[in-house]
């Protein structure tokens, strides 16, 4: 078969054994698992399409920025989850955010802060940048609130002012230097990040808008949804936008620069946290566009492609329900 893409190693990880991406890997464990099991106990409920979704054909190819354009900048904010393994933090608040903006139909175009979801969610199976569960970033949301927050510095199309960015600085992850400025993974300026402690006020430069930490928290009520296979992650994009998801990393993606992914070579290096944006099909190969946490110069401007079941990507998805209403979190 052919190869369906294109890898470029970097120069500074040459020397390192295979898997040095680990680090970034941080969802732990079986996580469909983890997500049939709220499900059981009631904590997510499994999607089921509206009558509209379910009797509309289902696209060759579907983009949420596209389709949602007053979202779309919101929706196309690449972030950088630095040298830390809260992967599943920052897929779980970038989608967050594109949920609440479409469902407000682009009342609310509010980037959700990862650093608060990574570094305040902790729990049983959550701790920061040693890694957590996809399920962590819906249910601290729902119930505690995110306060707004984006990128290292403010950078990206969301800019900065908000309540609180995220603390550790831009690295470059594997693959191909390029345009990419920031400092490689373990070179001076992108160590090895240990947790710093939880956001408990707003940053010294947010606007006056996004100043008070507690008033600054946006949730959802309404039900956390999980859909599993090709066409009912589809419908549930479909219905309500962007989804996270997790993806069993093997060795050779980390040299990814373009293309549709496949495994080809190498060991599991770990789970990893991404967000699912939309699908397409190209030279007969049926795929996911994907959203990752690597900062905007990695891979295809900070996305990739991915095909469909590939390293387990279509096992279980979750997000808010598209019914879900989104606001101010009430004290």
């Amino acid at each position: 078969m052919a190869k369906t893409w294109t890898a470029a190693p970097h120069p500074r990880f040459a020397s390192q054994a295979p898997g040095a991406s680990k680090n970034l890997l941080g969802v732990h464990g079986n996580w469909a698992a983890e997500i049939r099991d709220a499900m059981r106990m009631g904590e997510i409920e499994p999607f089921v399409p509206s009558a509209e979704t379910a009797n509309a054909e289902i696209p060759t190819s579907f983009d949420s920025a596209t389709n949602w354009p007053d979202c779309a900048k919101l929706i196309g904010d690449i972030r950088d989850q630095s040298n830390c393994g809260c992967c599943w933090a920052f897929a779980g608040a970038e989608a967050a955010s594109d949920r609440m903006c479409i469902a407000t139909k682009g009342a609310t175009i509010l980037p959700l802060a990862a650093e608060d979801v990574c570094f305040n969610a902790g729990g049983l199976f959550s701790s920061g940048c040693n890694g957590g569960q996809i399920s962590t970033p819906w249910s601290y949301i729902k119930r505690t609130g995110s306060v707004t927050g984006g990128n290292y510095g403010g950078t990206g199309p969301m800019g900065g002012g908000y309540c609180s960015a995220f603390s550790l600085p831009h690295c470059h992850h594997h693959g191909p230097q390029g345009d990419d400025p920031y400092p490689a993974e373990g070179a001076p300026g992108c160590p090895s990040e240990r947790s710093p402690p939880g956001p408990k006020s707003c940053d010294a430069d947010a606007s006056s808008e996004h100043s008070d930490f507690k008033a600054d928290k946006y949730s959802y009520t309404g039900s956390t949804q999980s859909a599993s296979g090709v066409s009912n992650i589809q419908q549930m994009i479909m219905e309500g936008g962007p989804v996270e998801t997790a993806f069993t990393v093997y060795t050779d993606f980390e040299n990814y620069a373009g293309g549709i992914y496949k495994h080809t070579t190498g060991s599991v290096a770990g789970g990893h946290a991404v967000k699912i944006v939309g699908w397409g099909e190209e030279n007969g190969v049926k795929y996911w566009k994907i959203a990752n946490s690597w900062n905007p110069y990695w891979g295809e401007k900070g996305y990739f492609r991915i095909a469909h079941g590939e390293g387990g990507v279509d096992d279980q998805v979750v997000g808010s329900s598209a019914s879900a209403t989104w606001g101010k979190k009430k004290a």
